[in-house]
């Protein structure tokens, strides 16, 4: 699923020539890209979908959203280890750095 979420913007950074910031979803924070609303600044919350920021929103609408996402699982499902996520809803064990094997020719 790949939802627009809103988030708090924390702080703002230009890095190579794109204005960036670390955006803040309910505890858990994601760099975002502000090009489409290049005047947003610290403290205002925005809708973000696949790492842009696309609109603005009111605090009490985003804090609302944030709070029924994270009672639904929807946080942890858009932010969470996607490997994990896939292999526990296959019923599998999670994929770890240490299980990976070497194949020799």
């Amino acid at each position: 699923m790949c939802l627009a979420v809103p988030g708090k913007i924390l702080s703002l950074a230009e890095r190579d020539g794109t204005l960036m910031s670390l955006v803040d979803f309910g505890g858990i924070q994601k760099d975002v890209c502000l090009q489409y609303i290049p005047d947003a600044a610290v403290g205002e919350y925005v809708v973000v979908h696949v790492g842009f920021a696309i609109q603005r929103l009111d605090e009490e609408s985003a804090i609302k959203t944030l709070t029924e996402f994270e009672h639904l699982g929807v946080l942890n499902e858009e932010f969470g280890d996607g490997f994990a996520i896939a292999a526990r809803q296959a019923g599998l064990t999670a994929p770890t750095d240490s299980a990976t094997t070497e194949v020799t020719p």
